[in-house]
């Protein structure tokens, strides 16, 4: 019997993971690297063990000094969550020889998959339906489009998608480069990239004694970077020969290995119809709750209690209802999905799972931060999963998607406005969304609207330009409407701008009047203001949040959460400060990170052209390129691989030849 667990990683997986062990009476022991020393998941655990480092491979993917925690702390067994080692073969033999339990797979079975290619070897064995691959060095015309993937590792490290022959060379060692900087292991393999394909995967559940569960399919084709965003289960408008060909490939797979414990098979499903075996994760998956939330299982509790020898009934529970689970990133969409690291001081959504007998809706939330918490540069930028069922996939969508707009987050900037319009897209509650839906529709999901979101304030119509003028007010109040300068006159218009929002407004004896004929100001205060808008009255919670220092307001954004959306707005300053100014051609880094290479041949005198990658940078978890913005000559170099930068960082200038030395 496992009486106290160490969970090999961080975030939102260990805070998921021990809370199954409370639930099961089981001790729990975090491990935290120098930069998560405060994290949730250390104050959730029971003991603690410091990793010294920040680095992942100094700290999370050091399996020797995990195996070295889990034993000075006296625990039994190591879970390993996703991610990090939860597919290192040679982790789970150490965990195993120390004597402790490996709460997953058989260490061969792990082996057996973790090269993709040795595993489409097994599998085309096992007469599981394969894509079959292309040799890059004979490629031609006709087998475009690619994809050429990291035969190693997952996550969408290393995977690029090729359309014209002329650039599969260099792609083809920029994958390799990304592969060998994120596994160890820079080898890469092609095959045919399936347009419009649909991401469809089956649950897998394993005992010692000889029982295979397949619990139903989960569709998880809206991707970003080919890394998860919105994931369902059961995946919509599958035939139901299709389901039972995924079904019987998925358990083959399984027993072709041996495996044991919780293990998800993956299929790219053709518009054809026809199904085509990706990969088999040997781990838990970040989407695990949507398959938890349709059978009524707890899939921690059973890998537990799996890796303790119990054996599983001949048939699994039947499924009921759907289920939709969005991942909540601090991420901006509209710039290439750039990560967005700081405090967080506000995280709420309703709901905390609710009981699996009844038919009501409920929504439930795997948080990995809470408010205090920062979101730092060395790891994966997901703050939560928000996960929602309902008897039906029409009420679930419509579940997620609400809650996902009445959510109160403040702090970085997050994808959550991309999320609520991803789920009330047409082609999303039709449920004929491919792999390709972002690249088709990412522009108008991020694009100005009435959905709120802004990085700044800027866009968002009527209703953001309301938002602004709830600031405006609730900031007037805060700060004891104070009039400025030294004409000390009351009867001018005070102003304030958010983004493209002008806010002109007067305190009167009986408040405040607002300039705009449509809006009344009915009711007013720090926190929260009552607009009438063309008849109709509005509510809008105001937050601003203060570093300590007098007249601060920390992070210089004002959130206010409306009606209809939430905006992050900062305000405009007056005058322009002539220090932000920065040199035509300048290449900023656009988030902190790592500088992990920069373009081969190029230095200060090399000639460069607009859109042209020159450097590249590592931060949580992705790889993003800084390209030059337009073509000219590279005047100056200053990126160095292996060095950290911080945000707005000088990285190199081009000077742009249209016009001359500047």
């Amino acid at each position: 019997m496992i009486s106290t667990l160490l969970v090999a990683n961080r975030g939102e997986i260990a805070c998921r993971i021990f809370r199954t062990c409370r639930e099961r009476g089981i001790a729990t022991v975090a491990v935290f690297s120098d930069a998560d020393g405060g994290a949730l998941h250390v104050r959730e655990a029971d003991t603690a063990v410091r990793l010294p480092g920040a680095a992942p491979a100094d700290t999370y993917l050091r399996g020797d000094l995990i195996v070295k925690a889990a034993l000075a702390a006296g625990a039994d067994a190591v879970h390993p969550g996703y991610g990090f080692l939860s597919e290192n073969a040679e982790f789970a033999r150490a965990v195993l020889d120390a004597g402790l339990v490996w709460v997953g797979p058989p260490p061969e079975a792990i082996e057996a998959m973790a090269s993709k290619t040795r595993a489409k070897e097994l599998m085309a064995a096992a007469g599981v339906p394969l894509l079959a691959p292309v040799d890059p060095a004979s490629a031609t015309e006709a087998d475009l489009p690619l994809l050429l993937k990291a035969a190693a590792g997952g996550g969408g490290r290393g995977m690029r998608v090729v359309r014209q022959l002329a650039d599969l060379a260099e792609e083809l060692a920029a994958a390799s480069a990304e592969a060998r900087s994120a596994f160890g292991d820079g080898e890469v393999f092609a095959e045919p990239y399936v347009e419009r394909g649909r991401h469809v995967e089956v649950q897998i559940l394993a005992d010692a004694h000889g029982t295979v569960w397949a619990l139903g399919t989960r569709d998880c084709s809206l991707q970003r970077r080919h890394q998860k965003v919105i994931e369902e289960s059961p995946a919509p408008g599958l035939a139901a020969g299709l389901r039972a060909t995924l079904t019987d490939a998925a358990l083959a797979a399984a027993r072709a290995v041996e495996y044991r414990g919780a293990g998800t098979v993956e299929f790219l499903i053709s518009p054809a119809g026809r199904a085509y075996f990706l990969e088999m994760n040997t781990r838990l998956q970040v989407e695990h709750p949507v398959t938890e939330e349709v059978f009524g299982l707890d899939l921690v509790a059973l890998q537990l209690a799996l890796a303790e020898g119990a054996k599983l009934p001949p048939e699994p529970p039947a499924p009921r209802g759907h289920a939709v689970e969005a991942r909540l990133y601090a991420e901006d969409p509209a710039r290439g999905w750039a990560p967005q690291p700081g405090r967080v001081y506000q995280l709420t959504l309703r709901g905390a799972g609710g009981g699996h007998l009844a038919d009501r809706p409920r929504l439930r939330v795997d948080a990995g931060y809470g408010p205090g918490d920062s979101v730092g540069v060395h790891y994966d930028s997901m703050l939560a999963k928000v996960v929602a069922w309902a008897p039906t996939r029409a009420d679930a969508v419509r579940l997620l998607a609400d809650a996902l707009r009445r959510a109160r987050v403040h702090g970085p900037l997050t994808n959550r406005e991309l999320l609520v319009r991803s789920l009330r897209h047409p082609e999303f509650t039709a449920g004929e969304a491919d792999t390709g839906f972002y690249e088709r529709h990412l522009d108008a999901l991020t694009g100005p609207g009435d959905g709120g979101g802004g990085s700044d304030g800027g866009g968002g119509g009527d209703n953001a330009r309301h938002a602004a003028v709830a600031a405006a007010l609730a900031d007037a109040v805060r700060r004891g409407h104070r009039v400025g300068g030294w004409r000390n006159l009351p009867s001018r218009p005070q102003t304030k701008t958010y983004g493209e929002h002008e806010v002109r407004y007067h305190r009167t004896r009986d408040g405040f009047r607002v300039e705009d004929d449509t809006v009344r100001a009915v009711a007013v205060a720090p926190d929260r203001v009552t607009l009438e808008v063309d008849g109709v009255l509005r509510h809008f919670e105001v937050a601003a949040y203060a570093s300590g220092l007098a007249g601060d307001l920390g992070d210089g954004y004002v959130y206010v959460d409306g009606p209809t959306a939430s905006y992050r707005l900062r305000a405009q300053p007056r005058f322009t400060d002539p220090r932000t100014a920065t040199a035509p051609g300048s290449l900023l880094a656009p988030m902190p990170g790592t500088v992990v290479r920069v373009a081969d041949g190029i230095g200060e005198g090399s000639a460069v052209t607009a859109g042209q990658p020159l450097v590249w940078l590592e931060a949580m978890k992705m790889e993003h390129r800084v390209v030059s913005p337009a073509s000219g000559t590279l005047t100056a170099l200053h990126a160095v691989p292996g060095s950290q930068v911080e945000v707005g960082a000088l990285l190199a200038v081009v000077t742009d030849v249209s016009q001359g030395d500047i």
